[in-house]
């Protein structure tokens, strides 16, 4: 079992970064197999609409994308961490889920069906409380795992969390976003 976390957030050990960990520690205590990739420390461009993945489902932009494309479809489950800025996940990881046109263009255009069903969580934190904080987020999210292939299968969403190291406070979101690992792990 080969779980993938997804960081979106660019603060390391922020909020978002230490709920993605708890997260990647359940699944390493169900014996999963963990990567974590920090979407900031990459180069990725936007994509250019180019096209070429409509002739043989790949990308013809050339960087660290190259090496994500096998390494989220070859996982069985995908964590999707990012904080909230102006309703949306943040900039980087718009860049990735952007990039998997590509992965959407297998699927949905060229009927390449051989993509495997892999599971998907979304953890996100926000620092306002307002009610629709998460659904264009959500939304998002779902289309990018159907375009994984994956299943949105669990969600970790918290409000009013801003300053580094408060998910601390909280009183069960650590707790709460390993046990999503867990259950990624166990199938």
């Amino acid at each position: 079992m080969k779980v993938l976390g997804i960081m979106g957030s660019p603060r390391i050990k922020g909020n978002t970064d230490l709920l993605l960990n708890e997260a990647l520690k359940g699944a390493r205590s169900r014996g999963a197999e963990v990567e974590k990739i920090i979407v900031d420390k990459l180069k990725i461009a936007p994509c250019k609409e180019y096209y070429g993945c409509l002739k043989d489902g790949n990308c013809v932009i050339r960087d660290d994308m190259d090496s994500l494309y096998p390494r989220i479809l070859d996982a069985d489950a995908v964590i999707v961490a990012s904080p909230i800025f102006f309703y949306t996940v943040s900039a980087q990881l718009m860049l990735l889920i952007s990039r998997c046109q590509a992965l959407w263009a297998r699927k949905y255009v060229l009927k390449n069906l051989n993509i495997p069903v892999k599971k998907g969580a979304f953890i996100s934190v926000g620092a306002t409380k307002g009610v629709k904080l998460f659904d264009g987020p959500k939304l998002t999210i779902k289309y990018f795992f159907q375009a994984i292939n994956a299943e949105y299968s669990e969600e970790l969403l918290i409000r009013g969390v801003d300053k580094r190291g408060e998910i601390k406070e909280h009183p069960t979101a650590l707790a709460d976003a390993r046990v999503i690992g867990e259950k990624l792990a166990s199938g």
